[in-house]
């Protein structure tokens, strides 16, 4: 854990970012913590999250499923003007 005042952390944010990529810093004001700075890996393992939004969304398991739509009678495809 490394404690940090409200006045340090405002005048170099970069030194809280690099102590928070190895432990919890605490913001403190006037000697009292008031904050606490995490990386983002150390917040998604606080909150239960083991994936991004972006692994989530990937869906790599989707190539696994069939999706073969029938066709309505009656329907016909026709081109789309999107401009």
């Amino acid at each position: 854990m490394y404690n940090m005042s409200s006045r340090e952390f405002n005048q170099d944010v970069g030194k809280a970012k690099r102590a928070a990529e190895h432990e919890p810093v605490f913001i403190t004001d006037r000697g009292t913590p008031a904050h606490v700075l995490l990386s983002i890996d150390d917040y998604y393992k606080l909150i239960g999250k083991t994936e991004s939004v972006a692994e989530l969304l990937a869906m790599p398991a989707s190539a696994e499923i069939d999706f073969n739509p029938t066709r309505l009678p009656g329907q016909s495809l026709r081109d789309v003007d999107l401009a």
